[in-house]
């Protein structure tokens, strides 16, 4: 029996109709030189024929049934003919069907009586192209672990055999138990949040939960999605970065404060008190499977009108973040987490509480690592690798951003209601960098 810890079971629960709680990824790959015109189809079929799985992708939840059921997991016989699926872009099979394909599939909840996962090749974009956009519950794995997976279905130059993503692999080797320092650990987790608390009154660069301006980013969200991509060169990013004495993280949320203070001016529902973002962190990780992610609050500037010193701003905030979290243990930052960002997130599911409240922050900022080299799943090379992450109850907006290669790809995923213009949050982000050039 294989029982689903506190944090995963909180994504089980939180998962209603309006707020769907997969993460996935779009990857965009071109056709071989001379690939034939059935290439993705005949890819499709060899597909269907892997049917030894992952411990990951066997697993449902025992529920609906009995409230203990929730508990844990069970393994399930798996139909790959429902899981593996295949799509065609109607013409001319541009990158905005499938933004839109996208942001369909993505607003459909799993079905919880089967593997909370799916795989879609779709064929038909143009310039010789095809698609892959998969998606697996939260409660199953975080961003790092997913982008794990998918790295080890691809490799660093062209095969005759393309792996599957549901595949098994290599089990990392767990750590001895040692029940003495995880009860010590234990014990201390609630003063060390308790610290990060008082030292945050104190420092005026730390970020609190709750202490966030309302924003139309802060609704109520709707069950329908919006999904908006695009690359930078990692060479700009990186030269501004060093320009500035910054980190190259650091410079995405620039970028993206920059991008909100625009987008938000624009409609004159900028606050006049600063934005703040929840900027998800890895934990060392012991197992393969679920999640292995805390949360820290940054102030974004976004009520300072110069770039340059709204990017000093942001540093001096992700370095007060930082210094709270210095010589922490796993289980100690997981518990600041859930006290500062995560279970306040929660709170928001509460009926009312969004009109009454405050917002913990105001939206979720996320820089996951990617192989910094090209790939190939088969003899098919992949040109971009875009995150699709979630939006949460109170949080209309994500954005996460992923390294792949010579570039930073950037995946926008929103409530369709509460942010009907997301494609114009591209086009800020590109202002946003070129103001700190």
């Amino acid at each position: 029996m294989t029982f689903i810890t506190p944090s995963d079971a909180m994504f089980l629960a939180s998962e209603t109709r309006e707020h769907p709680m997969h993460v996935g990824g779009l990857h965009v790959f071109r056709l071989p030189d001379g690939a034939a015109p059935d290439y993705v189809h005949d890819l499709y079929q060899r597909l269907l024929e892997s049917t030894e799985l992952a411990t990951m992708y066997r697993r449902k939840p025992a529920w609906p049934g009995p409230l203990a059921g929730a508990l844990r997991w069970a393994d399930d016989d798996v139909d790959l003919d429902y899981h593996v699926r295949l799509s065609a872009l109607p013409r001319p099979g541009r990158v905005r069907e499938l933004l839109a394909l996208v942001a369909r599939l993505h607003g459909t909840l799993l079905d919880r009586h089967r593997p909370l996962w799916e795989f879609h090749l779709i064929e038909g974009l143009d310039d010789n192209r095809f698609a892959v956009y998969g998606k697996v519950h939260h409660a199953l794995t975080d961003g790092v672990n997913a982008v794990r997976n998918t790295a080890a279905m691809l490799s660093d130059q062209p095969t005759s055999t393309p792996r599957p993503l549901w595949g098994p692999r290599p089990r990392p080797a767990r750590d001895p138990a040692r029940p003495r320092g995880f009860v010590k650990d234990l014990a201390g987790a609630l003063p060390a949040a308790a610290q990060v608390v008082a030292k945050g009154l104190r420092t005026p660069d730390a970020a609190l939960p709750f202490t966030a301006p309302k924003t139309v980013l802060n609704r109520p969200l709707t069950g329908a999605r919006r999904f908006a991509a695009q690359s930078w060169p990692m060479a700009a990013i990186s030269a501004v970065a060093e320009r500035h004495g910054a980190t190259i993280n650091d410079v995405v949320l620039a970028m993206c404060s920059g991008a909100l203070r625009e987008y938000l001016s624009s409609t004159a529902d900028l606050p006049e008190k600063s934005l703040v973002a929840a900027v998800p962190v890895a934990l060392p990780r012991t197992d393969g499977d679920g999640n292995a992610v805390t949360m820290v609050l940054c102030r974004l500037a976004t009520d300072v009108a110069d770039p340059v010193e709204r990017l000093h701003r942001i540093r001096a905030s992700m370095l007060a973040a930082k210094e709270v979290m210095r010589g922490r243990s796993a289980l100690h930052l997981s518990t600041i987490g859930m006290l500062t960002a995560i279970g306040p997130t929660g709170l928001a599911a509460v009926p009312g509480f969004t009109s009454i409240a405050a917002p913990p922050y105001n939206v979720v900022i996320s820089n996951v690592p990617g192989p910094r080299t090209r790939l190939f799943w088969g003899d098919a090379m992949m040109e971009g690798w875009y995150p699709v992450s979630m939006p949460v109850e109170g949080q209309a907006l994500n954005i996460t951003v992923l390294s792949y290669a010579e570039n930073i790809e950037f995946g926008l995923i929103a409530c369709r209601r509460n942010v009907p213009h997301l494609q114009r949050i591209l086009g800020c982000l590109d202002t946003g960098l070129a103001a700190l050039g």
